[in-house]
């Protein structure tokens, strides 16, 4: 993994949507990638997500915490085998602590709330894109929790497609996400309809030893 020569700073997307370029650094970026190789073993490893009307996600994935599946949460992997859920490691919900008090302090607005975060992290998504993988317009609106969400990026680069919180058309806005961002959204943007048009294979750091992109998403339930 290389240095760029420009750094990109910190960018507010919209009103409480915030990319946070090289969030995290080589070293977290291999503990993350060695937790999510390990979360992916079975029981209740990874997966293909198959939708009520039959489709099957190109997106394979993988719960912490919480089992999710269309459209909600359950202790236990409720649309497979019925095994329990692995734990959500304390470890992901302090980074995403952090990172939305970056985000706040690279915006100047208290968008999350007075002080620093307190907010109880305790689901995880992990999505893995191989060849050819993509994210249709969604918005995160299974958990009960307005907390901000705080996305962690590894592996390929993708575009990421942040729309707004009426409907899966236009206005959105595509954003580069490469290995090491966090992108933050909470506050007006928790609800906003997002996702994943393409990935760029080929474009991990090479030093990372990852094909494919990986996602890592925080949320509290």
């Amino acid at each position: 993994m290389s240095a760029e020569l420009f750094p990109r700073p910190a960018e507010e997307i919209a009103a409480g949507a915030v990319l946070l370029p090289g969030w995290l650094g080589e070293g977290a970026q291999r503990e993350l990638l060695a937790g999510c190789r390990s979360w992916a073993l079975p029981p209740a490893g990874l997966r293909t997500v198959r939708m009520p009307g039959g489709g099957e996600m190109s997106v394979r994935q993988v719960s912490l915490g919480r089992h999710w599946y269309p459209y909600g949460y359950a202790p236990t992997v409720v649309d497979g085998g019925g095994e329990p859920v692995k734990t959500f490691p304390g470890r992901l919900g302090e980074w995403a602590r952090a990172a939305v008090d970056a985000a706040a302090e690279a915006t100047g607005e208290p968008r999350y709330g007075p002080g620093p975060c307190t907010v109880r992290y305790d689901v995880a998504l992990v999505n893995f894109y191989g060849a050819g993988a993509r994210m249709g317009m969604h918005r995160d609106s299974d958990e009960p929790s307005d907390a901000p969400v705080v996305s962690f990026s590894l592996g390929d680069s993708c575009v990421f497609r942040f729309g707004n919180t009426e409907g899966r058309g236009r206005p959105w806005r595509d954003v580069p996400l490469r290995s090491g961002d966090a992108f933050v959204f909470g506050g007006p943007a928790r609800r906003a309809y997002h996702g994943v048009p393409r990935t760029e294979p080929g474009s991990a750091p090479p030093g990372l030893g990852l094909r494919g992109r990986v996602n890592v998403t925080v949320r509290a339930y």
